[in-house]
């Protein structure tokens, strides 16, 4: 398998290379997370810049022919406690997960595996920093990509009040084992 860093092509012959966030990346991030979400799923560019400095060994950016063309923004977090959207408080103890809090890929970009090596780097990080497992919050039906990496849906009254904010189809997901394939 390719390392998710080492620059790979596309299926057209550019070149795709993933890299860590950084904070000049934001722009061009909310850019694509608008053409990804609806505006009740859109966080601006400060709260996008407080996930980033709050992790940002799990955060990265996916680059097509030099412009971004996906990123994914995880931290590690409190196991079963799901931030509100738009809202960032740091967790008062150790991190128990990796929190995948957002992935976005640009529309012209979908069908190029890049969801998944955006994942894998996380997930390498999370590994290199001691978390073993992953949580997230499905939205807009992407709960069928998760459940192909592993994620399992979970419930609980207290999950459910939590995802509020995230629309009537949010799904909480999880991962228990970040190192099975």
């Amino acid at each position: 398998m390719t390392s998710p860093y080492i620059p790979a092509e596309d299926s057209n012959g550019a070149q795709v290379r993933i890299a860590p966030m950084e904070p000049g990346d934001i722009p061009e991030a909310v850019a694509i997370q608008a053409q990804a979400y609806p505006a009740s799923l859109q966080e601006d560019a400060p709260v996008f810049a407080a996930r980033l400095a709050l992790s940002p060994s799990f955060c990265f950016t996916a680059r097509r022919a030099g412009a971004m063309a996906g990123y994914l923004i995880a931290h590690g977090w409190d196991r079963a406690n799901p931030p509100a959207i738009g809202t960032l408080t740091r967790p008062a103890g150790a991190s128990a997960v990796l929190y995948i809090h957002d992935l976005a890929i640009a529309p012209d970009a979908r069908g190029l595996r890049l969801g998944e090596r955006l994942v894998g780097c996380a997930f390498d990080a999370a590994r290199a920093s001691g978390l073993c497992e992953a949580e997230l919050v499905a939205v807009e039906g992407a709960h069928g990509f998760w459940h192909r990496l592993g994620f399992r849906e979970g419930h609980s009254p207290a999950i459910a009040a939590k995802l509020v904010s995230y629309g009537p189809d949010a799904r909480w997901m999880r991962r228990d084992d970040l190192t099975a394939g």
